[in-house]
């Protein structure tokens, strides 16, 4: 699959001015940085519903969701049917966006004022830890300062942060989740949508949105390394609309995995910076992704950034021979997450452009069928809470 030609002019300054909302803005396309190195997957397409239901598979665990349209994280229990299924919120800061949970049940929640941490248990929020990089006014909206990608350290004593400067570079600031401080900052690229640990905990990932790389920072020495990750080159920089996005660490290998238009999938070897090229299917503009135990990738395409040429929203389903399912979503989603058995695919609907809605859709993977779930205030981040004691 190649990408799509050059627009008309007419088409080009509609994108452009679209780009100023949307922070991934549309350009012309030089050839990618390297061949696909396989035969094109094998494409099904799943079936899709809307109807409000009950939530696919055996097990339901409770869910905690980022409010990025409010200043509150939201727990769901995608076992109950429609708005039953909103379970309340805690305030924890202005437009929330990464989350990660410990297994003691705290909620580590990267907000525009600081890393938050909440008790699940009790639902109140317990610290809201400042940054040490200044992001400039606290702010609301896709371009806002603060903590975006965040992740936690495989033993729990540590949270990464991506922390946005609007404008310019941004940082990885490392919070003790014991002492709750903030230990090391360190230099990255702009916009750091996403941050991912190697199972080792040895080294971190943060996912440069707008400098078309990744930053692997090791854990022993704090000192960053740049790799590019630009399958469609570079051109239009901070204004192109193909950038990178979010980051899945394959479980096999601890490659990472970079989908792109629904038409690419980077794949790098963090330890060597190679980047190879693997062709995908759904051909429409890519966000979100996950990774399930036996390898299968889940990636959430957000919907066309060429209406004209391209396909609508999907969740691509992609088994580690490269043979993908599509399954259809109703509007703009934006990430995913896994129940603990990967039969289900919690979708987040808090897009952060236009089209965003209040709500998760809820994938059966087996079966494609899908179910939204009106819950939250547009739910960015899903996180899955470990059951609590005597459940």
């Amino acid at each position: 699959m190649t990408h799509r030609p050059p627009a008309p002019a007419a088409l080009l300054a509609v994108l452009a001015a679209a780009a100023l909302l949307a922070g991934c803005a549309g350009g012309s396309a030089p050839a990618p940085a390297a061949a696909p190195e396989s035969a094109p997957p094998r494409v099904t397409a799943a079936p899709s519903t809307t109807e409000p239901a009950s939530a696919p598979g055996t097990a339901s665990p409770a869910l905690l969701v980022t409010d990025f349209g409010a200043d509150t994280v939201t727990f769901v229990d995608p076992a109950r049917s429609g708005a039953a299924a909103d379970l309340g919120s805690v305030r924890v800061g202005t437009a929330p966006y990464g989350l990660a949970v410990a297994p003691d049940g705290t909620a580590w929640v990267a907000t525009a004022e600081g890393v938050a941490a909440v008790d699940t248990a009790t639902r109140t929020r317990t610290a809201l830890i400042p940054y040490r990089t200044r992001t400039g006014p606290v702010a609301t909206g896709e371009y806002r300062g603060g903590g975006m990608g965040l992740a936690l350290s495989p033993d729990g004593g540590r949270v990464y942060v991506g922390v946005n400067v609007p404008g310019g570079n941004g940082a990885l600031e490392v919070v003790d989740t014991a002492t709750r401080t903030v230990t090391e900052v360190v230099p990255v690229g702009r916009r750091p949508f996403d941050v991912d640990v190697s199972a080792d905990g040895r080294q971190v990932y943060v996912t440069d949105h707008d400098s078309f790389d990744v930053t692997v920072v090791p854990t022993a020495t704090w000192e960053p390394r740049r790799i590019e990750v630009a399958p469609y080159g570079t051109e239009g920089g901070p204004g192109s609309w193909l950038k990178p996005h979010y980051t899945a660490v394959r479980p096999s290998d601890g490659a990472l995995l970079l989908p792109f238009e629904g038409e690419r999938l980077a794949v790098v070897d963090p330890a060597t910076g190679r980047v190879t090229v693997e062709p995908m299917t759904a051909d429409t503009h890519q966000h979100g992704v996950a990774t399930a135990p036996d390898g299968t990738l889940y990636a959430v395409g957000t919907g066309p950034i060429d209406p004209a040429t391209d396909a609508g929203p999907s969740l691509t389903i992609r088994s580690p021979d490269g043979t993908e399912r599509l399954v259809p979503l109703d509007g703009p989603h934006e990430t995913v997450t896994l129940s603990p058995d990967a039969r289900t695919a919690y979708v987040s609907g808090g897009f952060t452009r236009e089209g965003g809605w209040d709500g998760l859709t809820l994938v059966d993977t087996a079966t494609g069928r899908a179910t939204r779930l009106p819950v939250g205030r547009l739910p960015l981040a899903v996180a899955v809470l470990p059951p609590r004691p005597g459940a």
